[in-house]
């Protein structure tokens, strides 16, 4: 699942405002170490449901959640 060029060169971490990058199923800004499940096509950037990068990693940023 790849989300469009032009989309990921706007997004921003909600938490820091630094930059984030595409794994898999998740989009994760390091300097947080905060991972944002992509629901559906959709990333929700809500910091609240962010996961932490470790807990994501270990899931292989792999997740099961739904819309």
């Amino acid at each position: 699942m790849a989300l469009r060029k032009e989309l990921l060169s706007i997004l921003a971490c909600p938490k820091c405002k630094g930059g984030i990058e595409e794994k898999s199923m998740f989009m994760a800004c390091r300097a947080c170490s905060l991972a944002f499940p992509v629901l559906g096509d959709v990333p929700d950037m809500l910091v609240e449901d962010a996961w932490p990068l470790e807990k994501a990693g270990k899931a292989k940023f792999r997740h099961s959640l739904k819309l």
